[in-house]
């Protein structure tokens, strides 16, 4: 792996900071620790702005459809651009141009003339960079890492998310209710430049990419390594169910908040912080717990997503109050980032590195591409049948998914075993063609 930095010099670590020996994951640490923050201030500025333009729960859901919509028709073209070009030049480009998006909005929220149209229009350019970006972005840590630190260091990445999830939210609720919407999405355009710094300063070496192969070819590589390896397949399959129907908080809580708990921007951003306070206890347990790849944590975590949300939903639907949701939102973020991350660890553990852009590509395209129609679907529910309603049929399909795929052919017993001898990055069982980076 020619572009990991030695980590001979740093100094030593706790197991669950390990990744942070290396210099060009530290950079990249504290860029998307800035980065991440603004971003979630614009996912609930975003919110906020667009239950202010529309009391239509539907409406609100085709934000995340415009979003996640480029995810599943670029996905998989993305991962074999990913595979091909340097994954820092891809990033640099999907980070500016995600500045320039945030830019926009904050123009037209600030001089006053933003509507909804233009709200969708900006969501789908974001989605559009969105679909490189994150194969980009998750394929490029192995190579700042190593494979030994690579399960530390997706933990991490998720810890650096949730962070960003608890206080982004709390922030951008204060700044809603003095300042504006427009403030929010002005910061996170500002925020993005830490990243690209980061980027910029990173010592990364030359790497040798073999380019044999059309596009269609290398990416029915990729399709076929997934199609014929049970533990991948399988993860991509939880993770396509859990994003569809059990994570739709974008709809979910400023509806709860606008409504069952009739509390403000400062409310909303105070339950959105909550659901981020339990996303980062989950996310640095898996950091300094779990020790590599445990599809059996993904698949109890799924299973207590699904729980939690049947016990929110009866609460919302009895008019509990804010306490309530308080309670059960961290345990819900912590299910949630729990059952992802350790579904990303599986899928990169299990993928040799010349096919990973590709395996992630179809990861991200079934994990993000399918937001679109859990969105619809969450929105639709909760604008006939009421949130609650809403809330209950996601956790009650997720909770079925997690069950149904845990009994598929003794997936939690042999499923670790399948992933360890494909750390090797060879598998004389499959006829893969090496064309990428080892």
């Amino acid at each position: 792996m020619s572009s990991t930095t030695s980590a001979v010099s740093a100094p030593r670590l706790p197991r669950g900071l390990s990744s942070l020996r290396h210099r060009n994951y530290r950079l990249f640490f504290a860029g998307q620790l800035i980065s991440v923050i603004g971003s979630w201030m614009q996912t609930t500025a975003q919110s906020w702005l667009v239950v202010s333009l529309t009391a239509s729960a539907f409406k609100l859901s085709l934000v995340n459809v415009c979003q996640f919509a480029p995810v599943l028709v670029l996905g998989l073209f993305a991962g074999v651009v990913v595979d091909r070009v340097p994954k820092r030049t891809i990033l640099l480009a999907t980070q500016s141009s995600a500045a320039i998006c945030a830019a926009t909005l904050a123009i037209l929220d600030g001089s006053g003339y933003v509507r909804l149209w233009h709200v969708y229009v900006v969501g789908l350019c974001v989605g559009i960079v969105n679909a490189f970006d994150m194969p980009a972005r998750q394929s490029f840590v192995v190579d700042m890492v190593g494979k030994e630190d690579l399960p530390n260091a997706i933990a991490l990445n998720s810890s650096i998310f949730n962070a960003g999830r608890l206080v982004g939210p709390a922030v951008a609720g204060l700044l809603i209710a003095t300042l504006g919407t427009a403030v929010c999405f002005a910061l996170n355009a500002v925020s993005f430049l830490a990243v690209i710094a980061g980027l910029l300063m990173m010592r990364i070496a030359p790497v040798r990419t073999e380019r044999s192969g059309t596009g269609l070819a290398r990416l029915r590589e990729g399709l076929a390594y997934v199609r014929a390896t049970p533990v991948v397949l399988l993860t991509v399959i939880l993770a396509g169910f859990v994003a569809t129907f059990g994570m739709n908080f974008n709809v979910w809580v400023p509806l709860l908040a606008k409504h069952e708990f009739d509390v403000g921007a400062g409310g909303f951003g105070v339950l959105l912080s909550a659901l981020g306070l339990g996303s980062l206890a989950g996310a640095l347990a898996l950091a300094f717990l779990a020790r590599g790849a445990r599809p059996g944590i993904m698949l109890t975590t799924a299973a207590a997503l699904g729980v939690t949300e049947l016990v929110l939903a009866i609460a919302a639907g009895l008019s509990a109050p804010i306490v309530v949701g308080l309670v059960l939102l961290p345990i819900l973020g912590f299910a949630m980032t729990a059952t992802m991350s350790m579904a990303n660890t599986t899928v990169q553990t299990a993928t040799p590195n010349e096919l990973r852009g590709r395996v992630l590509s179809v990861y991200f395209t079934v994990f993000a591409g399918s937001a679109p129609f859990g969105a619809l679907l969450t929105g639709a529910a909760a604008s006939r049948f009421g949130t609650a309603a809403s809330i209950a049929m996601g956790g009650a399909v997720t909770l079925a998914a997690a069950i149904v795929v845990a009994s598929r052919g003794g997936f939690l017993g042999s499923a670790l075993a399948r992933v360890h001898p494909l750390r090797r990055d060879s598998n004389p069982g499959r006829a893969m063609t090496t064309t990428g980076e080892d």
